[in-house]
């Protein structure tokens, strides 16, 4: 019982905190349709998934931590238009070793260069990855082929952002991925990956404010608007448009 009891905290800030849902419903309305497809890749506590399917997607959720996994199950385990799967993603399928931060599970990760960038790094005080797991892997080409291209797919896991995007070949009409201000190279790297990939536009959201900072920007541009963010800035999520897609 007592590896469940980090996620309590991350239910009072992901689930249960006033507006949140109401903000997310918002940001995603452009980019998931009605009858669409989402991918929630590092779905953590699961509020992405939920806001997706509030939206009337389908949606394909990966987690690969167990105690995450299994509160997944509770909240959306009896949805048929919900596929929970215990995995991981990255360049490869097969299997990886997690980085586990036992206190707070929300920023596990399968990148040891994540952990070394931030151990110490300005709001990262006191975070300790203490545990390994060993987790499954699969490539977002492979749940293309087993469930169909998504409109949307959200990226959340810990500066593993690019790797996971080198399990795909093709662009998709729209995704996100996170980028931690203390970790930027990681998130250039994401962003480069992108730009390979063939989308055209980016957008940048700080943190869980639910509202975006620019306007459409060229890679370049994106790029030069990710260095200049304070630290303080900490975290937010880069938005990616494929050329000709809508949004």
């Amino acid at each position: 019982m007592t590896r469940y009891l980090p996620l309590l905290r991350s239910l009072a800030v992901y689930r249960l905190r006033a507006g949140h849902h109401r903000g997310l419903l918002k940001l995603y309305r452009p980019f998931v349709p009605d009858g669409g497809l989402a991918f929630d890749v590092g779905a953590h506590v699961g509020d992405r998934t939920r806001a997706f399917r509030a939206l009337g997607a389908k949606v394909v959720t990966l987690e690969p931590q167990q105690a995450a996994f299994d509160l997944l199950r509770l909240l959306h385990g009896r949805d048929d238009h919900v596929t929970l799967l215990q995995s991981a993603a990255g360049p490869e399928a097969g299997s990886a070793t997690m980085r586990v931060n036992s206190s707070n599970p929300t920023v596990s990760t399968l990148s040891d260069g994540f952990v070394a960038e931030t151990d110490g790094a300005q709001g990262w005080e006191g975070q300790r990855w203490d545990a390994t797991q060993d987790v499954a892997v699969t490539t977002l080409d492979k749940l293309i082929e087993t469930h169909g291209t998504p409109d949307f797919i959200k990226i959340d896991v810990e500066g593993f952002e690019a790797e996971v995007l080198a399990g795909l070949s093709a662009p998709v009409p729209h995704l996100s991925f996170e980028v931690v201000m203390a970790a930027r190279e990681a998130g250039q790297a994401a962003l480069d990956r992108c730009a390979m990939l063939g989308y055209a536009a980016y957008r940048f959201s700080r943190g869980e404010s639910h509202v975006f900072e620019t306007e459409w920007l060229p890679a370049s541009d994106m790029a030069d608007y990710l260095n200049a963010l304070p630290d303080e800035a900490n975290s937010g999520d880069i938005y990616a448009r494929r050329e000709g897609a809508a949004g």
